[in-house]
């Protein structure tokens, strides 16, 4: 005798499929960081030196989500490196400002506002502090 499996069980089956992976997908991943909730790096982690900052501009540090900017001789700033409207890694800083390699956003090395889209939203700031030549998470 053939056992033939009916529609109904195949589409049930299906159902169930489609609830599990929706499940996975709600799942939390976290990477192991050694900093807070936001990935940055714990306050007091050493970034940079100030000489490795060009005046006038910045450098990205991948590894920590930050880029430092140098706006003008002494002054530093430094903002989440990621870019507000898809979420890309930011991976320069040029001659117009921070950029964005996916769609072509750029922002301030001053204030990490907008200054050409798609993105609409300003970078976040990072507090640092600047102990001699040393810039730290503050």
């Amino acid at each position: 005798m053939t056992d033939l499996v009916s529609r109904r069980i195949v589409f049930q089956g299906l159902g169930f499929l489609g609830v599990a992976v929706a499940l996975a997908g709600c799942g939390s991943s976290s990477d192991a960081t050694d900093g807070d909730a936001s990935g940055l790096p714990s306050a007091g982690t050493a970034l940079a030196t100030t000489d490795e900052v060009p005046v006038g501009g910045g450098i990205v540090l991948s590894d920590a989500g930050i880029v430092l900017t140098q706006p003008s001789a002494g002054e530093f700033k430094a903002f989440t490196a990621v870019c507000t409207h898809q979420g890309a890694a930011l991976d320069a800083v040029g001659s117009d400002g921070i950029e964005c390699p996916l769609h072509g956003s750029r922002f301030s090395i001053e204030d990490g506002s907008v200054t050409q889209g798609p993105a609409t939203d300003r970078l976040a700031d990072v507090a640092i502090s600047v102990d001699g030549d040393q810039i730290s998470v503050a």
